[in-house]
């Protein structure tokens, strides 16, 4: 989805959030930096972009800060950007690392890496949302489990779409909190919240690293 929204064009509902691609937690030891009440501050490349090969690469160190301003953790993203074919493979691994005793992934639908698809290839223009588990639709692959999920559709006699696929390395395989309005999010945190048994809490001690990895194919290909 264009962000912002385009009104008359596009939904408008969470017009501050879903930017794209991004990579979020709702509930990090109470504070909510999907909804941006809580502030992930970007503070260096310590990879600037660079071209290796066929592939494009850089990292970035980031600071999770609490509401107060408060230093909470220390994020490190690394990217690879490689275009295949008619395909754009992304991947993004994250390591986070706490500046704070008691720091915790809480149990929420919006936590995890997320995509927000362009309005003509969502579910409610006619685009499908498909899961490992050989599921369709928003509503069936909601909460459920998959090693990925893909929200595709069609603009302009072409098929465009992405694909989640969470690490198998990752601490936990990934529940899935998709929409019909084109948000697919792949979601370890939220066992309660996605139905899935009781509630979670990840904790991770100060000085010690946390560390997750996503990609993403972005698809194209003739009807």
């Amino acid at each position: 989805r264009a962000w912002p929204p385009v009104k008359g064009t596009d939904a408008t509902d969470h017009a501050d959030m879903h930017p794209g691609v991004w990579l979020a937690f709702g509930d990090i030891s109470g504070q909510d930096f999907w909804r941006n009440r809580a502030t992930i501050k970007h503070k260096a490349f310590t990879t600037p972009p660079a071209w290796k090969g066929d592939r494009l690469e850089f990292a970035t160190r980031s600071s999770l800060l609490a509401s107060n301003g408060k230093p909470m953790a220390t994020m490190r993203c690394d990217f690879t950007f490689s275009p295949k074919g008619s395909e754009l493979h992304l991947i993004w691994a994250t390591a986070i690392t706490p500046e704070m005793d008691g720091f915790y992934f809480g149990d929420q639908e919006e936590m995890g890496f997320g995509v927000r698809m362009a309005t003509p290839l969502i579910e409610k223009n006619g685009g499908v949302v498909t899961s490992s588990a050989g599921l369709k639709t928003a509503k069936n692959t909601w909460g459920q489990p998959a090693e990925w999920c893909d929200y595709s559709g069609t603009t302009d006699g072409i098929r465009v779409g992405a694909k989640i696929i969470p690490d198998p390395a990752n601490f936990r395989p990934a529940w899935w909190h998709n929409r019909d309005y084109g948000l697919f999010v792949a979601n370890p945190f939220g066992r309660a919240a996605m139905k899935q048994g009781p509630e979670s809490r990840v904790e991770v001690k100060k000085g010690e690293t946390f560390r997750m990895k996503f990609s993403v194919i972005f698809h194209q290909a003739k009807e």
